[in-house]
């Protein structure tokens, strides 16, 4: 007999034990990597292609607060702007939904190839966009969801506004990291609604990277001291400025997987602890045959490795595969648009496995370096 086939001997001796740990340590990691990546997605979200150039334009004083439309004219002329234009969400529901699944957004539609690039359409559904007032373009993830084709009419009661938008699909995108809103003609909310004259933010698409950094400390001079100030932040600071209003998420699943890891490392050590305490008369056998404090050590670190290994390669090899292979969007109604487990991810949980084989066999291998030979002798099987 091999060591190592010794060692599987006594890891799997109790089978049902063994599979119970693997199984606990496999859900337990299956959970952290869940709760890791749902983080990462909340707390870092996916960028589109062109939002490095996208800034965000927006009252000073909150969201909330809409912005004058007389201020175009004036951001338009700032040095490292290309394009400007409202951007004002609507708040439709769809079909009496209690809740929104996709958003709206009122926009100026000439500038939506030059602002928003990534969207993918055909000439001919850009050129119908642009002609209708009533026209809107809709994400291909929503078309496909409310099987929704060119030319049908969507009506979208507004939560914001005291109006009903009635639009017709002149177009369905793809390519963004979002393919769920629908855009629509500025013009045509200035219409129906009693906001004429006023937007929600501005979006502005800068000339250059290097213009990013002057053209926003350029905006938020501009319009200082006036009776409409603003604050001009990258898409990417707008998009983490939402999550910020959630509280401190962070804390909240960093205590979540703490707890997940604790409890895995109770039920870890016990088993590995009533696994030894089984075997004290063959450990004292083995002294007596000469075996030292550090390889017995060894023995029972490798079992508790193993078992911590065979359950970090179930749960997170199962969580990589089972989220690879999951729309993720459409499990989540639209909550998470993507679910990556990233390598980074996998190397949390197999550190955090590592750890728990190692902390798990310390208890019992210091209580068999303690005992004596003639004390196990006497232990009774």
């Amino acid at each position: 007999m091999t060591i190592a086939s010794f060692i599987a001997k006594n890891a799997l001796r109790n089978k049902r034990r063994a599979v119970l740990c693997i199984m606990s340590v496999a859900v337990s990691l299956f959970l952290l990597v869940t709760l890791l990546v749902a983080l990462r997605e909340i707390t870092v979200p996916p960028e589109d292609i062109g939002a490095a150039l996208r800034v965000v334009v927006r009252s000073r004083i909150s969201l909330a607060n809409p912005l004058p439309a007389r201020q175009r004219g004036i951001l338009e002329r700032i040095p490292g702007v290309e394009a400007v234009s409202p951007f004002s969400w609507f708040g439709g529901k769809f079909k009496n939904e209690e809740a929104m699944t996709f958003a709206q957004f009122a926009m100026d539609a000439k500038l939506l190839r030059k602002i928003f690039g990534e969207a993918k359409m055909s000439e001919a559904e850009y050129a119908a966009f642009e002609a209708e007032r009533t026209a809107c373009i809709i994400g291909k993830i929503t078309a496909d969801k409310h099987k929704l084709k060119l030319g049908d009419r969507i009506q979208l009661e507004s939560t914001i506004y005291p109006c009903t938008a009635v639009l017709k699909i002149a177009g369905i995108y793809s390519g963004t990291i979002d393919d769920r809103n629908v855009l629509f003609h500025h013009e045509y909310l200035d219409e129906i609604s009693d906001a004429n004259g006023w937007v929600g933010t501005w979006w502005l698409k800068a000339k250059s990277p290097e213009d990013m950094a002057p053209l926003l400390e350029r905006i938020n001079r501009t319009f200082a001291n006036t009776s409409a100030e603003v604050r001009a932040e990258t898409e990417r600071a707008f998009q983490l400025s939402f999550i910020s209003m959630w509280g401190n998420v962070k804390i909240l699943v960093n205590s979540i997987c703490s707890v997940v890891v604790f409890t895995l490392l109770l039920v870890t050590a016990s088993t590995m602890s009533m696994a030894v305490r089984e075997r004290f008369r063959e450990l004292a056998i083995l002294k007596a045959l000469g075996y030292r404090r550090r390889e017995l050590f060894l023995f029972i670190l490798a079992e508790s490795f193993g078992l911590a290994a065979l359950g970090a390669l179930l749960g997170v090899g199962g969580a990589w595969l089972f989220y690879t292979q999951l729309d993720i969007s459409k499990m989540t109604s639209g909550i998470f648009i993507t679910f990556e487990v990233t390598p980074k991810i996998i190397g949390t949980a197999a550190l955090v496995a590592a750890a728990l084989g190692i902390l798990a066999s310390l208890a019992p291998s210091l209580a068999a370096a303690r005992m004596s030979v003639v004390d196990g002798l006497k232990t009774l099987d």
